[in-house]
């Protein structure tokens, strides 16, 4: 007979899914380490580690969850979606990859080292709060994305929560990296910080902001999704509830923060890619809000919406005042951030760029808003046909609708900043208000044209989605839906 040899792995004495969270851990801290002490291009050390963190969290989810970040596993044992004895497991195997990695990269990149500490002239509290805040956006979206039972039921889970998850460092990484390097982990930040020999009282302090950070996310989790602590919740029930007026104007209200706070960070930073982050922010709120309130983050959108037929008058009207609260409170934010950047005395105004007409910025606004509501509405306002096995919506939506602020922000970026948000518009002109730099205050009139034409650019797209969905068959539907919806119940 002849001879075959066979190769039998030995029985792991190691939990698979520890194991899992510290390889996951090792490799995303040996590619920080790496990409910034290469030091790898400037727009592309967040994008290399987003897609590391994303393709992990892809890759150890079905085994462990793909947590990778003591501050994620904190959030989801708040929400109950982990047991307390398995988060302190998870930050174990966590911490033991975060410094085996840290002392590889060390290996690698000698004598280069990751140095975790307030990047001049930022101080301590402006980078707490830069890491709080993000560390909080990163965590929310894991909840809401992958934790969620409405969002990710386990008989019919969505394929989106990695790519949604690793694009948060895009956001974040290009708006508060060159405040606190945009850590937004504690293994990451305790392990990078202590191998660097300098300065390691700072990793300490960044790690209570990112825990702190992941808390938050899970109460706001709960509070925007009160109907997945019900006792009786079923995935049935879930995908049947409709959030109230309350709650859905809460998450436009936050999501639109996020999203300006964004922009203005990368202006504040005067990051290249400033167009891609903002993609990211939105994409990512997008994906972590659309079955609450739809994540119109954007006046111009919701009127879009409201001429297609898929939200009332009254919701439409909150809709906006959410939207545009946010984008004032994230404009003053940003301004107090600027106040104490290197860029404190000059002028960032909401203005047309160097040789172009406040008419040609104006009509940038207005035609790259029209692509993003136009898309908005093919996209995401649609019904899951019924000849698909899976109710999830389609798992592209949040990035097809992301794509359009990378698409218009680079293209209209030098003539009008690729705004393509009034309440973007109105962000950016308040922090001009509150801080005016050598420069001043720009002209009101811009706000209000950029504001008129990106209104006009929504509207243009409902009529453009009638134009081009008739031959399909969904104008007649669609002239079946009320403008007003029915009568709704605010959330106590």
């Amino acid at each position: 007979m002849p001879w075959t040899w066979q190769w039998k792995l030995p029985s792991n004495p190691l939990s698979p899914t520890l194991l899992a969270e510290g390889l996951g851990t090792f490799c995303l801290v040996l590619v920080v380490g790496c990409a910034v002490t290469g030091p790898a291009p400037a727009p592309w050390a967040p994008t290399a580690i987003a897609a590391l963190l994303m393709v992990m969290v892809y890759a150890t989810g079905p085994i462990s969850g793909g947590n990778l970040n003591p501050a994620v596993s904190l959030g989801l044992a708040i929400s109950g979606k982990m047991p307390w004895l398995q988060m302190l497991k998870y930050w174990a195997a966590q911490l033991i990859g975060a410094f085996s990695a840290a002392l590889a990269y060390r290996c690698i990149c000698a004598p280069n080292y990751v140095m975790v500490a307030p990047i001049l002239p930022f101080g301590a509290g402006s980078c707490f709060v830069a890491e709080f805040f993000y560390t909080f956006v990163l965590v929310f979206v894991v909840l809401n994305c992958a934790a969620s039972k409405r969002t990710n039921p386990g008989s019919d889970p969505n394929q989106f929560y990695g790519l949604a998850i690793g694009f948060v460092i895009v956001a974040g990484g290009h708006a508060v990296g060159a405040v606190s390097g945009a850590a937004l982990n504690p293994a990451l930040a305790l392990s990078l910080g202590n191998t660097s020999g300098k300065e390691i009282h700072w990793c300490w302090l960044w790690c209570v902001a990112e825990l702190l950070g992941g808390a938050s996310a899970a109460g706001v989790f709960r509070l925007l999704r009160r109907e997945e602590f019900a006792e009786d919740a079923t995935d049935e029930t879930l995908q049947a509830h409709e959030p109230g007026l309350l709650v859905s104007s809460a998450a436009e209200f936050l999501g639109t923060f996020v999203l300006a706070f964004t922009v203005g960070m990368n202006l504040v930073s005067k990051s290249p890619s400033t167009a891609f982050s903002a993609a990211a922010a939105l994409m990512c709120m997008v994906y972590s809000l659309g079955n609450i309130s739809g994540a119109h983050l954007n006046p111009a959108v919701t009127l879009a919406v409201l001429l297609r037929g898929k939200c009332g008058r009254s919701k439409a009207a909150c809709y906006v005042a959410a939207q545009l609260l946010g984008g004032l409170l994230a404009g003053l934010s940003v301004a107090a951030f600027q106040g104490v950047s290197a860029n404190r005395r000059k002028s960032i105004q909401l203005t047309m760029g160097k040789h172009y007409g406040l008419w040609q910025a104006s009509f940038a606004e207005l035609f790259f808003t029209m692509i993003l509501a136009y898309v908005v509405l093919t996209v995401a306002t649609k019904e899951v046909p019924a000849e698909w096995k899976t109710k999830q919506r389609n798992a592209y939506f949040g990035l097809a609708i992301g794509s359009c602020v990378t698409a218009g922000g680079f293209a209209a970026g030098s003539i009008s900043g690729g705004e393509l948000n009034p309440a973007v518009s109105l962000s950016i002109y308040m922090a001009n208000v509150v801080n005016p730099g050598h420069l001043g205050i720009g002209p009101f009139v811009n706000l209000a044209s950029f504001v008129f034409f990106e209104l006009l650019g929504g509207a243009l797209a409902a009529g453009l989605f009638r134009l081009t969905e008739t031959g399909a068959g969904s104008a007649a539907k669609d002239d079946k839906v009320p403008v007003e919806e029915p009568k709704e119940v605010l959330d106590a």
